[in-house]
């Protein structure tokens, strides 16, 4: 593993990554940049805002004023997609978002999600229901002081509402001007056909890390339908990456830590990759950011590979 520029990574410029793929790896990433929806360019390496919240992701965090500096260092360090939810806090992400960063800097696209209501700490239920479903864009909006939502995502499919009443209201949003992409969240690929017969559809955003892929089919889906995919918990969570010697071992030898590993393993599985690692710590954000300056040879990717599939 080598350290390429991150400035020019982070900048949109292209990094050769990999070379060709081989029969027991995937054809992979060689650019750093991804347009969602094929309009908006974003650096493949995000900031997830869950964690900018109280414990829980439930109320204020302990510490407000670092909250804010750890997102405007994630926009100082090149970072220009910043995913979030109405139920995060609930509502405290959105508005740490806007009281940090706005007025925005031009290309920075904040994404949200709705559909998922908060009884308490710890706690989270789907609602779908059109009527609930367009309230919540509504606030969002409030909330982040935006005229249009770049990506909303429909946070959970409510098994008790049919989806295509919900993304019926999300089209009717859309429609309205305040929403200009729509993503979805813990899908298959199945779901995500049948919500492109109701709107179009331009990523998706499920739990995948390198020792998680039980979605592996829906990245395969959204690789070959274009479609972006956004792994939510890339570096573990709360449970971590419980990575083994092996892979400790791998990242010790490569002067890398192994969440820069995982990052860097993700974004060269495949080009529509997009980590949104989350933290609430400036230093482990520049950490995560830095990831997107390793670059594994074809070999290292398959070894490290092998290393995670065999729990280490």
């Amino acid at each position: 593993m080598s350290l390429a520029t991150g400035a020019t990574l982070l900048a949109g410029g292209s990094a050769t990554m990999l070379g060709a793929a081989s029969s027991t790896m995937p054809s992979l990433a060689t650019n750093s940049v991804w347009k969602l929806g094929g309009d908006l360019p974003v650096n493949r390496l995000g900031f997830g805002a869950m964690r900018i919240t109280g414990d829980g992701i439930w109320g204020w965090p302990p510490d407000r004023d670092n909250a804010l500096k750890v997102l405007r260092r994630a926009v100082e360090l090149g970072v220009n997609l910043i995913d979030t939810a109405d139920s995060y806090g609930p509502e405290v992400s959105e508005l740490l978002i806007a009281e940090a960063l706005h007025p925005y800097p031009a290309g920075l696209v904040i994404a949200t999600k709705g559909g998922l209501t908060r009884p308490g700490p710890g706690q989270w239920e789907p609602n779908g229901r059109p009527e609930y479903l367009k309230g919540c864009v509504e606030k969002s909006l409030k909330r982040l002081r935006l005229e249009r939502i770049d990506l909303y995502q429909l946070h959970r499919i409510d098994p008790k509402v049919p989806m295509e009443e919900s993304l019926g209201a999300l089209k009717e949003m859309q429609g309205a001007g305040k929403i200009r992409h729509v993503g979805l969240s813990e899908v298959a690929p199945e779901e995500i056909e049948r919500a492109r017969k109701v709107l179009p559809i331009v990523s998706a955003q499920n739990r995948y890390n390198i020792g998680e892929r039980k979605w592996e089919k829906t990245l395969v889906y959204c690789e070959k339908e274009g479609l972006g995919f956004m792994p939510w918990s890339p570096i573990g969570g709360n449970r971590g990456l419980k990575p083994g010697d092996a892979l400790e071992a791998a990242a010790k030898a490569h002067g890398a830590s192994v969440v820069q590993l995982a990052l860097a393993w993700l974004l060269q599985r495949s080009p529509v990759m997009l980590p949104i690692p989350g933290t609430s710590s400036v230093a482990h954000l520049e950490e995560n950011v830095s990831a997107a300056k390793l670059k594994l040879t074809p070999q290292e990717w398959k070894t490290i590979d092998a290393l995670a599939a065999q729990g280490g």
